[in-house]
C-alpha cells in the first residue's frame, strides 16, 4: 500500500518538521490544507437503546443509545466530518431484543431503526450476533442501512456472511477504510445453531492483512473494528482472537477500535490509537485525527467519553417503532410473558423472601463468594431438567436477587440474563475434581493465562429451551418458593479468621471506604497495624461516604459540638440509589423519597460553621415529623439519624459517616 506501508516514517517526519518550525500546537490545525476528522466508536450497546433497566423497571442515568446519541449530534455540529462505526453486540442483552424482537426477525427491529436512525457508517458483527444463528442474524442486520462487515467470517462460496468484510468512507475530502472482524471464537458458544458450523472462522490477523491489501491505495486512513479483547481470550499461542496480533502483524493501522470485554481501553502504540468501551452505551470512544494537505496523519488522539450526565436524545426515543418496543417490553414484564404480548398482568410465581444475602464487603458480591439461594436455584432447575447428577451455574450479575413476593419476567432476567440452552456431558471423577479446583483457583491467587480446557466429554444431550425458560416452569409448578441454600461445600484446610475482631473492624473499614475493596488480592491481618493507619489517614480526608464513595457534604456543629449535615448535600449524595429523596421548599422543608433530587450541587463552605440546635418540622412524603437540625446562611443540617427515615443505614467510623444504601 503506497499511502500505509510509509505511514509511520512520513509521521515522524511531518512531526519534525513541526517542532523544527516552532510552531504552536494551537495553531497547528490553521496550517493551510490541513484536515481534521472524528471518528465515533460504540460497542457493545447490548440492545439497550433507550437508557433503561428491564429488570429492574428503571430508567438508567449513565447509559444507552439515547444518550450516545446525544453526544454524537454534539460532535457533528462541532465537526461535520464526522464518522460512526460501531463493534459489534447490538442486537442482543435486553428482554426487549432477547424475548420479543429476535424471535420474529423478519419483523421491523427496534435496534436496528435506531442505529439506522442515528447515522452509523458501518458496523462489526460481534459474537452475540449469532446467538440465534446466522440467518437470524441476516435476517435482523439485513434491515441495516449501512454496510456491517466480517472479513473473518465467510459462507460456502468465500463470500463474508454480511456480504461485506471492508468499506470506505469518505468526508471532508478523507476517505477512511474500516476493516470489521469479530472473534473467530463464535463456534466456542453457539456450535450447533442454525448455519454456525457452516462458517468459516479466520484469524483476525490474517483477514485483516488479507482485507488491507485488497485496498491498496484507496484509503487515506486504515481503520480496523475488532469486536475482541487486546489479548487472546483461547487461543493464547496463535493469537487469532486478539486485537494485539492484529496490531503486530499489520502495524499500518491507523485507528483500532477494540470491543467485546466491557472494559475502557484507552492508548496509543507508535502511532496507532487504540480505544475500547464497556457496555450498553456507557461510553463512546472519540478519534481525533489529523491529516496533512497530502492526506497524511500528522497527529491523532483518543479520548473515552462517559455518558454520565448526557441527557438521552427525545429525538430518538420518539421514533415510533422505539417508542413502541419499549412500551412493549415494560407491558410484557408486568404481564410477566403471558401471551403473545405479555398481556394480562398475571406474576409468573411468587417466593417467601429475598433470595441473596446482603454483602459482609463492600465490592464483593456475596453469590460469588459463598453459597446462596440464586445459585442453588439455577443449579436445581439445571439438575431436575437435564437429569444430570452435578451441575455447574455462574452467578452473571453481582446484584442478582429475587424478591419476596411477586415475580415477573424481569425478575427472571436479573437472575439469568443469556438465552443459554443447557447441555449435559460425561465427565469421569478426575475430570471433575480437576474442574472443581480450577474453580477455586480464580480467587485471588488466579493469574492471568489460567483459562483452559478441563473437560473433555462430548456434549450427549441438549435441551429445547433455554434456561431462562425452565426457570420460569419452575415457579409456575412450585410457587410460593422458598430460598433454599444446601451447603454442600466449605472451604478448608485454612484459618479464615472469622471470629477474630480485628477482621470484623477491616470489614467495617472496607464498607465504610476507607480501605479499598480486597477484590484480587486479599487483607491479612499480619498487615493490620499498616491497614488500620491507611484507614485513619484517609479518614482525615473525607466527612461522607455513599457505598464507600466519597461525596461532597457540608457539616455543621452545635455548641456541644455535635456534628450535622447539610440535607440537600445529603440528597444530591444519595442520587441514584434506594435511598434518592428530593427536597423541596414551600414555606416549609419538604422530603419526597424514592425520587431523585432535582438540584444542583451547592458550594462547599470554607470551614464548617456553629449554628443553634434547633427542632426542624419538615414533611416526610407528606407527613409531619421532627428532627434535631441546624440552621446556617438559610439551609439545614440535620443530624445523622435523619437517615433512617430514608431507609438508608450509617456508621461513623473515624469520625466519617458511612452510608449504606441499596
Amino acid at each position: 500500500m503506497k499511502k500505509h506501508r510509509g505511514r509511520h516514517l512520513l509521521s515522524l517526519l511531518a512531526s519534525a518538521a513541526l517542532l523544527a518550525s516552532l510552531l504552536p500546537a494551537a495553531f497547528a490545525a490553521e496550517a493551510e490544507g490541513e484536515k481534521h476528522i472524528t471518528i465515533l466508536g460504540t460497542s457493545d450497546m447490548h440492545g439497550n437503546i433507550w437508557g433503561y433497566s428491564y429488570e429492574d423497571n428503571a430508567e438508567t442515568d449513565n447509559n444507552g443509545m439515547a444518550r450516545l446519541y446525544t453526544y454524537i449530534q454534539q460532535v457533528r455540529a462541532e465537526n461535520p466530518n464526522t464518522f460512526l462505526v460501531d463493534a459489534g453486540d447490538d442486537i442482543q442483552g435486553t428482554i426487549m431484543t432477547d424475548d420479543l424482537y429476535n424471535k420474529t426477525p423478519e419483523e421491523p427491529h427496534p435496534v436496528v431503526t435506531a442505529m439506522n436512525y442515528m447515522g452509523y457508517d458501518a458496523m462489526t458483527l460481534g459474537n452475540h450476533e449469532f446467538n440465534w444463528g446466522i440467518p437470524t442474524m441476516q435476517s435482523i442486520l439485513g434491515q441495516a442501512s449501512f454496510p456491517v462487515l466480517a472479513a473473518n467470517v465467510t459462507g460456502a462460496q468465500g463470500e463474508p456472511v454480511t456480504g461485506a468484510g471492508w468499506t470506505i468512507v469518505e468526508r471532508g475530502g478523507v476517505k477512511l477504510a474500516v476493516i470489521g472482524v469479530v472473534t473467530p471464537d463464535v463456534p466456542i458458544w453457539d456450535s450447533g445453531k442454525d448455519g454456525i458450523d457452516d462458517a468459516v472462522y479466520e484469524a483476525a490477523n490474517v483477514a485483516v492483512g488479507k482485507a488491507i491489501d485488497e485496498i491498496g491505495d484507496q484509503a487515506d486512513v486504515i481503520m480496523v473494528s475488532a469486536h475482541m479483547g487486546m489479548y487472546a481470550e483461547f487461543d493464547e499461542e496463535g493469537g487469532s482472537d486478539s486485537a494485539q496480533k492484529i496490531l503486530d502483524d499489520n502495524p499500518e493501522i491507523d485507528v483500532l477500535q477494540v470491543a467485546h470485554n466491557h472494559v475502557v481501553v484507552n492508548e496509543k502504540q507508535g502511532s496507532t490509537v487504540i480505544g475500547g468501551v464497556r457496555n450498553g452505551g456507557r461510553d463512546i470512544a472519540r478519534f481525533d485525527l489529523t491529516l496533512d494537505a497530502d492526506n497524511q496523519i500528522i497527529d491523532s488522539s483518543v479520548e473515552i467519553v462517559d455518558m454520565t450526565g448526557v441527557t438521552p436524545s427525545q429525538e430518538l426515543r420518539e421514533i415510533p417503532l422505539v417508542a413502541e418496543a419499549h412500551q412493549k417490553t415494560i407491558d410484557y414484564i408486568n404481564g410477566g410473558g403471558s401471551g403473545d404480548e405479555g398481556e394480562g398482568g398475571a406474576s409468573l410465581g411468587s417466593t417467601t423472601a429475598r433470595f441473596q444475602p446482603e454483602n459482609e464487603i463492600r465490592g464483593i458480591p456475596a453469590g460469588r463468594v459463598m453459597d446462596t439461594a440464586v445459585m442453588d436455584l439455577i443449579n436445581t432447575v439445571q439438575l431436575e431438567n437435564s437429569g444430570a447428577d452435578v451441575s455447574a451455574a455462574a452467578l452473571f450479575k453481582g446484584t442478582s436477587d429475587l424478591p419476596k413476593g411477586d415475580i415477573n419476567y424481569g425478575n427472571i432476567f436479573d437472575i439469568y440474563k443469556f438465552d443459554n440452552t443447557l447441555y449435559r456431558v460425561s465427565v469421569t471423577g478426575a475430570e471433575l475434581k480437576a474442574y472443581m479446583e480450577w474453580s477455586a483457583e480464580c480467587y485471588n491467587q488466579w493469574q492471568e493465562g489460567d483459562i483452559k480446557s478441563i473437560i473433555s466429554g462430548t456434549k450427549e444431550w441438549e435441551s429445547s429451551n433455554s434456561i431462562r425458560d425452565m426457570i420460569v416452569a419452575y415457579f409456575a409448578e412450585h410457587s410460593p418458593v422458598a430460598p433454599e441454600v444446601d451447603h454442600n461445600w466449605k472451604i478448608v484446610g485454612v484459618d479464615l479468621s472469622e471470629d477474630d475482631p480485628r477482621r470484623a473492624e477491616l470489614v467495617g473499614y472496607i464498607n465504610a471506604g476507607l480501605l479499598d475493596t480486597p477484590y484480587a488480592e486479599s487483607y491479612n491481618l499480619s498487615d493490620y497495624d499498616s491497614l488500620v493507619a491507611q484507614a485513619k489517614a484517609k479518614a482525615e480526608t473525607l466527612t461522607v461516604t455513599v457505598n464507600g464513595a466519597a461525596k461532597d457534604v457540608a457539616t455543621a456543629f452545635d455548641a456541644q459540638g455535635n456534628t450535622y449535615y447539610r440535607l440537600r448535600d445529603l440528597a444530591f449524595a444519595l442520587k441514584g440509589t434506594g435511598a434518592q429523596f428530593n427536597v423541596t421548599w414551600d414555606g416549609s422543608v419538604a422530603v419526597a423519597t424514592g425520587s431523585a433530587y432535582e438540584g444542583e450541587a451547592l458550594a462547599l463552605p470554607g470551614s464548617a460553621p456553629t449554628g443553634e440546635a434547633v427542632s426542624l418540622t419538615l414533611t416526610v412524603d407528606g407527613t409531619a415529623v421532627s428532627q434535631p437540625a441546624v440552621l446556617v446562611n438559610g439551609n439545614y443540617y440535620l443530624a445523622e439519624g435523619f437517615l433512617a427515615q430514608l431507609g438508608a443505614e450509617s456508621a461513623l467510623v473515624e469520625g466519617v459517616l458511612a452510608i449504606t444504601a441499596a
